[in-house]
C-alpha cells in the first residue's frame, strides 16, 4: 500500500501530512509514525498528521509523534494543517474549524494584498489548574514558579496546558542548558503523569522571549507552537512580559497574544510546503 503525503514545516518544526478523509487512519499508526518520521530510513519529521472528516468541525486533525505516541495538539502542526487544506482546495474559507484532541480550534489564513503571509490560530484558553494539566501534588492550585528538583538541580517551574502539558522554566542562558540530558528527566518527572513538554526561556525584554524546547515524544525540536503559547502565559503570570510578545525559537519566530477580553491565546506564524511524494514502506491495512 502506497501512502501519498506532503511535507510541511513551521519554524523548522516539520511534519508529514496525509489526506485521510476517504481512507481514514491506516492500521498500526504508531509504528507507521515511527517509520515515516525516521530521519535516516523514512521521510523524516517531528510528527505524522492526518486530515480526517469530523462531525463536529470542518476537519479533524490527528497527530502522532516521532516515537509513535499520539499528541493532543500541536501549534506548528495545525498551521501546516491549515495551509494544506486551504492550498489543496479542501476548503474555500479563510477561517475554518478543526477538531483536535485539545478541542475545536479555529485557524485563519493571513493575507497581505492577496498573498498568504502566515496562519493565525485561536488556540483557546490556557488551563492553569494543576490537576487538569496534569501536575501531581498541587490539586486545583496553579503551579507558578514552584521549585522542582531534576537530576539534583533545583529549578523554578510554571506549568500550563494548551491542550497538552507544558513546564516552563526561566533561565539565564538557554544555550547553557544541556537539553539532551535534562529534557528527558523533566519529561518523565513524577510531577507529570502524562509526561510533559519543557520550555527553557530567557526574557530579552517585555515583548521578546527566547525559548528552546524539549518536546514530549519528539525530543529537541526547532519549534513548538503550543510551547510558545505556554511560554507567554508563564511569562505574564510571573510578571516578566506583556500579554503580546514575539517568541524566538531555534527555527523562527512566532507572535503570541493572550487576550484580556476573552482569555484566549492567539498564535501567528509561518507554514511552508517542503515537498510531496509517495511513501512505499510497509503499511498495515
Amino acid at each position: 500500500m502506497a501512502l501519498a503525503f506532503t511535507k510541511w514545516q513551521g519554524c523548522g518544526n516539520d511534519f508529514v501530512l496525509v489526506d485521510g478523509r476517504t481512507s481514514g487512519l491506516p492500521g498500526g499508526t504508531a509504528e507507521l509514525s515511527r517509520r515515516v518520521c525516521d530521519r535516516h530510513y523514512g521521510i523524516g519529521a517531528d510528527g505524522l498528521i492526518f486530515v480526517l472528516p469530523s462531525d463536529k468541525a470542518d476537519f479533524c486533525m490527528r497527530i502522532f509523534n516521532a516515537d509513535g505516541s499520539e499528541a493532543e495538539m500541536c501549534g506548528n502542526g495545525i498551521r501546516c494543517f491549515a495551509r494544506l487544506v486551504y492550498d489543496e482546495g479542501m476548503t474555500e474559507k479563510d477561517s475554518f474549524t478543526v477538531e483536535t484532541g485539545a478541542g475545536i480550534l479555529t485557524p485563519r489564513i493571513v493575507k497581505d494584498d492577496g498573498k498568504i503571509t502566515g496562519v493565525e490560530v485561536d488556540m483557546g484558553e490556557p488551563v492553569l489548574e494543576a490537576k487538569k494539566i496534569p501536575v501531581e501534588g498541587f490539586g486545583d492550585h496553579r503551579v507558578i514558579s514552584e521549585e522542582i528538583e531534576v537530576l539534583g538541580k533545583r529549578y523554578k517551574a510554571t506549568c500550563v496546558s494548551m491542550g497538552n502539558p507544558h513546564c516552563v522554566v526561566f533561565v539565564g542562558d538557554v544555550d547553557d542548558v544541556d537539553m539532551e540530558k535534562v529534557g528527558p528527566a523533566f519529561e518523565s518527572h513524577t510531577w507529570f503523569p502524562r509526561r510533559t513538554n519543557t520550555e527553557f526561556v530567557v526574557v530579552r525584554d517585555r515583548e521578546h522571549l527566547r525559548m528552546r524546547v524539549w518536546e514530549r515524544g519528539a525530543a529537541v525540536t526547532l519549534a513548538c507552537g503550543t510551547g510558545a503559547c505556554a511560554t507567554l502565559v508563564a511569562a505574564v503570570l510571573n510578571g516578566r512580559s506583556e500579554r503580546r510578545a514575539e517568541v524566538e525559537l531555534d527555527g523562527g519566530r512566532l507572535t503570541i497574544e493572550w487576550s484580556e477580553k476573552n482569555n484566549r491565546i492567539y498564535m501567528t506564524g509561518p507554514a511552508e510546503k517542503v515537498f510531496s511524494g509517495v511513501y512505499e514502506g510497509e503499511l498495515k491495512c
